[in-house]
C-alpha cells in the first residue's frame, strides 16, 4: 500500500542548513492521477511555478525532493544525504539557490524548477519503485542546462542509496564530484562520465548511519 511523504517533517530537518526550503506540487492532483497520467508529474501547478519565481537567484544549482514511488526511502535517507551533500558542494564552490519539495513529483520535475529559479544544474532526489533493489532505495539524477523535454540521455543516475548499498555519506561525495564536472565542462548523461574518487571516510560501528 502505498504511503504520502511526511513533507512536514523533513521540512523540520532542513530548516537549520541555512538554505531555503520551498514546497511546491505537481499538476497531478492527487496519488491516483500521478499514477496515471506520468507527464503531470513532470509539471508544475501554476501556484508552485508563482512562487518559485519570486525565489530566483544567481545560485547555480537547486536540489529538488520528490516523492517519486517510495515515502520510505525519502523518510530514511533524503534528510542525511542532504545534510552530507551541502557542505561537499560548498567545498566545490557551487552554491545552493533552494531545496525545493515536491508532492506527486516525477523526475523530470527538476526542469522547470531550475528554469524558474534562474539555476544551472538540478539535482534531483526521489524515492526509487520498490523492488528494483530494496524499499527504502533513493535515487539522484542529476543533469545540467535542464528544460522541459530534456531527454533521459542527458541525465547521470545515482541509485540504490540508502544503508545497504551507497551510502548516503559516500553518495554526497559522488554527487558533488559530478555536479563540479557538469558545471565545469558543461555536460550530463552520456557525455558525463562517473570516475569519482572512492571517499575516504571514517570507520567503526555506526560510521555511515
Amino acid at each position: 500500500m502505498w504511503s504520502a511523504v511526511d513533507f512536514d517533517e523533513l521540512d523540520r530537518r532542513l530548516r537549520g542548513l541555512d538554505v531555503a526550503c520551498v514546497r511546491v506540487r505537481s499538476r497531478a492532483g492527487d496519488r491516483d492521477e500521478y499514477l496515471k497520467r506520468p507527464d503531470l508529474g513532470r509539471l508544475l501547478d501554476d501556484d508552485s511555478r508563482a512562487a518559485l519565481s519570486r525565489c530566483a537567484s544567481s545560485a547555480r544549482a537547486v536540489v529538488v525532493v520528490a516523492d517519486g514511488l517510495s515515502a520510505q526511502a525519502i523518510a530514511i535517507n533524503c534528510a542525511a544525504l542532504i545534510e552530507a551533500l551541502l557542505p561537499q558542494l560548498a567545498a566545490a564552490g557551487i552554491e545552493v539557490g533552494a531545496i525545493v519539495m515536491v508532492e506527486q513529483g516525477r523526475v523530470a520535475i527538476g526542469d522547470p524548477i531550475a528554469v524558474e529559479l534562474g539555476a544551472e544544474l538540478s539535482i534531483v532526489l526521489i524515492g526509487e519503485r520498490p523492488g528494483l533493489s530494496a524499499s527504502d532505495s533513493l535515487g539522484c539524477y542529476l543533469t545540467w542546462s535542464p528544460r522541459p523535454g530534456t531527454p533521459d540521455s542527458r541525465r547521470n543516475c545515482i541509485s540504490n542509496i540508502r544503508a545497504g548499498g551507497l551510502a548516503p555519506v559516500e553518495a554526497a561525495c559522488k554527487i558533488a564530484w559530478m555536479s563540479a564536472q557538469a558545471l565545469r565542462l558543461r555536460v550530463s548523461g552520456l557525455e558525463l562520465k562517473d570516475a569519482s574518487p572512492r571517499p575516504s571516510l571514517p570507520r567503526g560501528p555506526g560510521a555511515l548511519r
